[in-house]
This record gives structure tokens, sequence and C-alpha cells, in this order.
């Protein structure tokens, strides 16, 4: 044990800090739009966005104009307009931004599509004008920077505002047609309703005062005041529970997931939630993890 510790510390110790020089690409002979436009499209998880796969570059659009990059998510049908710009932001770049994103949606509807500004400087002002549309226009915004160390550069990308999501119809609960228990019983089945009272069980375990809440298109959870908080929500099938716990999707918990062997379907990137199919026996044997995963939404929804 002690030479597994003196080798970790030789190894630190070889370790040199090397402070970092931002430096600026807007006007940089060197490292232009160009450049940035070809890193990313080598490896577009730069960006921070998920496994994306590169769909197009420079693509020229009907009317003029030609969109930087066009990428897919490789697991869903999500589809990203990501337009670059070095230096500040500006009115016009979002314009030009929506507009890409605008005619990519109307030519393939039969995606979902997200604009996505890539730009050094993302200003608070700029910030204020793009909330105005968020909600209503699916937008992301990422600051990127760059910095040399020695002969070397490298980009880092920081989302600084996420795409903000509409509610379903059926997570609106002031337009929530409630029903009961029977209901789902009927919808599914008793032994599937008595998974989802295991699972209640579970969360009852670190939250005791909530309770199922019985809605047309999802079992919810709330207080017993009636306040909803669906950190997870349950949709009981003939055979098997349909789990969501809302959670961003990250590679630590798909691994815990894989390695487990749960039953895992198509991450929902619109609502963020993972989607695990739990038949009988299924909660008892990976009952820890799906603790520790309810438990992280439940921390992540009410902080």
């Amino acid at each position: 044990m002690a030479s597994i510790n003196q080798q970790r510390d030789t190894t630190v110790n070889t370790l040199k800090y090397a402070k970092p020089e931002r430096i600026v690409l807007k006007d940089n002979p060197e490292f232009n739009e160009r450049w940035v436009q070809e890193r990313i499209a080598e490896d577009p998880s730069l960006l921070g966005l998920g496994d994306l796969i590169l769909k197009d570059k420079e693509r020229i659009h009907p009317h003029g104009g030609r969109l930087d990059l066009l990428c897919q998510d490789a697991e869903t049908n999500r589809r990203y307009e990501i337009e670059i710009q070095l230096g500040r932001s500006d009115e016009s770049h979002i314009i030009r931004t929506i507009e890409y994103w605008d005619i990519e949606r109307k030519r393939y509807p039969q995606y979902e599509h997200t604009a996505v500004l890539v730009a050094e400087e993302i200003t608070s002002r700029f910030l204020n004008v793009i909330g105005l549309f968020n909600g209503f226009i699916p937008l992301v915004a990422i600051q990127m920077q760059t910095f040399r160390f020695g002969d070397q550069i490298s980009l880092v990308f920081t989302t600084v505002l996420n795409e903000m999501r509409l509610g379903l119809v059926d997570e609106d609960e002031e337009g929530q047609e409630v029903t009961d228990r029977a209901y789902w019983e009927k919808r599914g089945t008793k032994s599937t309703l008595e998974i989802t009272d295991t699972l209640l069980g579970l969360v009852n375990g670190f939250s005791s005062e909530l309770t199922l809440k019985y809605n047309k298109f999802y079992i919810g959870l709330a207080t017993k005041s009636g306040q909803p908080n669906n950190f997870v929500i349950f949709r009981p099938k003939k055979d098997w529970v349909r789990f969501e716990p809302r959670l961003d999707r990250s590679e630590e918990i798909q691994t815990k997931l894989e390695e487990a062997g749960i039953d895992v379907m198509e991450y929902d990137n619109r609502w963020e939630r993972y989607r695990i199919r739990l038949g009988k026996g299924d909660v008892k044997k990976h009952e820890p993890l799906l603790r520790e995963l309810m438990k992280k939404a439940y921390g992540e929804i009410n902080e």
C-alpha cells in the first residue's frame, strides 16, 4: 500500500502548474472562425450538448446564407443548428441563428430542432434579449474561451443559457384531469400498481410527506396538501412500469445503468428524464441504484 501511495505522490510532484494565456480569436489571422468550425466539426461533443454527430457544415440555405454547422443527437431525433461568432454577440447574429433554425425546422419537421449560438463573449444585455425568445424558441447560448499553454491551444465551451422547455400538457397540473387508482389498475394491472407502490416506498424513505397522485397521463407525486413534486413519475403498463426520474443525462448515470443491466429506454431529451422499464422483481434487485437516482432527482428539482 505504501508503494502505491509513493507512486501517486511522485506522479503529483511531476505535474507543474502553468498559467494559461487567454487569447481572443476575433481578428486573429491564424485562428479564425473557420478554424473553430473545423475543431467543433471534428468533435461536436466539445460543445457539451451530448453525443452529437455532424450532419453538415457550411449548409447552404435557399435564400442565401450558410449555416455553420448542423449536428444531430446520436440517440434521438433532435438536431442542432449551430452558428459561431467570434468576439461579442450581437443582434444580427442572433437573428441569423433563429432564421437558420426556422428554415431547418420547416424543411425537416420530423426532427426536433434547437438553435445554438456560440460566441466568444455573450453579454448580459444579449442574454436578456435571448431570454425573451426562450421557452418559445428552443435556444442555447454557449460562450467560447481560448487558452494558450506554451505551444498548445485549447477551446473551452460553457453553456450560459440553456434551453427552457415549455411544460407538456400532461405535466400541467392546473389543466390535468385527475383520475384514481381504479383508472390505472385498468390501464395497467394490479401487479404493476404494486410495483409503483414499492417505488413510492423508496421515495418515502427520504421524503415521507409525498404520496401518489393519479393523473390521466402518468402517476406523479404530491404532498398531502396536493402540491405536485414530480421529480419522478410513473407510467404503469400491463407487464412493467416506466420509471422516469428527471435528471440531466450524464455518462456516470448511463454507465451505472448499463452495468446494473437495467432495461433503459431512449433518454427523453426534451423533458430531461431517464426512462426505465421495471418489471416484477426489478425494484428489489436494483433497489440501491433506484434509490440513488430518486434522491439525486429530488435534490436537483428541490434545491
